[in-house]
């Protein structure tokens, strides 16, 4: 297995698992990916989402052979392109909070997938960049379009049209990652901040996650809207909608499923 799953504790963990490749998406990588969203997306015991690289690396992106093979037929490259389109995306949309664990080296398609997580731990020692300018090609899996979205369009201009590589320090100071730690810290900083999610709603936590993704692109006055019409619709459809304020009142730890 390209991926190594697990859940532990209401946290789902998974793990790219080719260290000797410094975890490059390959066919078989991309398409165990695109098989375990689903099963996180179903599955009521999981309340938050760990992406990690084994190894060294995060992950580099696209695998060589794979591109070796792209390169020589476009209609091929395409098809890829748009599976790892559709696979980001899914991440995107996963109704629990996904949290990139990003330990050592990590570009192109590597930092496409970190920037599709809701947030990202790194290393300090951490290397990350885009780097497809370096290689004379375009961002292909979404850097061009996330990374200004994510740090602004300055900074974001200067690490793609550049290729310049960063620390997860200097990552952290220009907001492309929520904290940077050193990187024997990495895992417990990881397991904490996941562990901050396994006492809240699942079903509150997919709600939040839909109305902030749906209203990012309205204007205000449209996006305040949409968030009442989220609120209503989550008291009038969701069972547990009352347990928050009926455990307030009545003095007790609130009971989600």
């Amino acid at each position: 297995m390209s991926v190594d799953y697990e859940v532990r504790d209401r946290v789902g963990y998974a793990t790219l698992n080719r260290p000797e490749a410094l975890n490059a998406l390959d066919e078989a990588t991309l398409g165990e990916l695109a098989a375990l969203l689903p099963r996180v997306a179903a599955d009521p015991a999981v309340k938050a989402l760990v992406f990690a690289g084994a190894g060294r690396a995060f992950s580099v992106g696209l695998d060589i052979d794979l591109l070796r093979k792209a390169f020589d037929d476009t209609s091929y490259f395409r098809d890829v392109l748009e599976r790892l389109k559709r696979l980001l995306l899914d991440v995107e949309a996963l109704p629990v909070p996904v949290i990139a664990a990003v330990n050592g080296l990590t570009r192109a398609g590597g930092l496409e997938l970190a920037l599709a997580c809701d947030f990202v731990l790194i290393a300090d020692e951490a290397r990350i960049g885009d780097t497809h300018l370096a290689y004379g090609i375009l961002p292909g899996g979404g850097a061009s379009q996330r990374l200004p979205r994510a740090i602004g369009r300055q900074d974001a201009r200067e690490l793609i049209l550049t290729g310049r590589w960063i620390t997860g320090s200097e990552a952290a100071a220009i907001g492309l990652a929520l904290r940077s730690v050193p990187a024997a810290t990495l895992p417990d900083t990881v397991e904490e901040f996941a562990g901050r999610f396994r006492g809240l709603s699942r079903a509150c936590l997919a709600a939040t996650k839909a109305a902030m993704a749906e209203g990012a692109a309205l204007p205000l006055s449209s996006a305040l809207d949409l968030e009442i019409d989220h609120f209503i619709r989550y008291l009038d459809e969701e069972p547990t909608a009352r347990e928050g304020f009926d455990a307030t009142i009545e003095r007790r730890e609130p009971r989600w499923p």
